[in-house]
């Protein structure tokens, strides 16, 4: 039987999860958007295509690929260096309320897209306010969290 080998393209099925067992992410039709966190979280269904050791998807996955053969599955545990960094407290800040864009009404869990002193585009969160400042967080929402991937090799393409 043929394994999986760096540079094949391949078909996998999987289910991504947080430590408390909420599903982040999955190809399977049967966990579809009940089963995620929220609707923008999930692959489409059907199994995620990708060409191994190109940095398509999560290297430890990409990694722990190589040598399965077609309908044998693993699961890795992804550290936050792997995944969407650690936390970073510096990565939150405040301004003040009379700066805040007068045609959006803030509230806390807005995203919001700013553009900061180097000209770079951030998704931000709303995450505290008060009469004087609001509060926002450029972090990942997944910063800082270990995942664990369930993933079946499908086929060798």
């Amino acid at each position: 039987m043929s394994q999986v080998k760096e540079g094949d393209k391949v078909t996998i099925h999987f289910i991504g999860k947080l430590e408390d067992e909420t599903i982040i992410d999955t190809t399977h039709p049967d966990h579809g958007e009940d089963g995620c966190n929220d609707d923008s979280c999930c692959h489409d269904h059907g199994p995620m295509e990708l060409t191994v050791g190109s940095g398509d998807f999560y290297l430890p996955i990409e990694s722990a690929l190589v040598g399965m053969t077609a309908g044998e599955k693993k699961s890795v545990v992804i550290a936050p260096d792997d995944a969407f960094g650690e936390y970073n407290a510096e990565n939150v800040f405040s301004i003040n309320r009379s700066d805040f864009a007068d045609d959006i009404t803030p509230e806390i869990g807005l995203e919001l897209e700013v553009t900061g002193e180097d000209d770079e585009v951030y998704l931000v969160t709303i995450v505290a306010m008060s009469d004087e400042e609001i509060r926002f967080d450029s972090n990942h929402p997944l910063a800082g969290e270990e995942l664990t991937y369930e993933f079946e090799l499908v086929e060798i393409l």
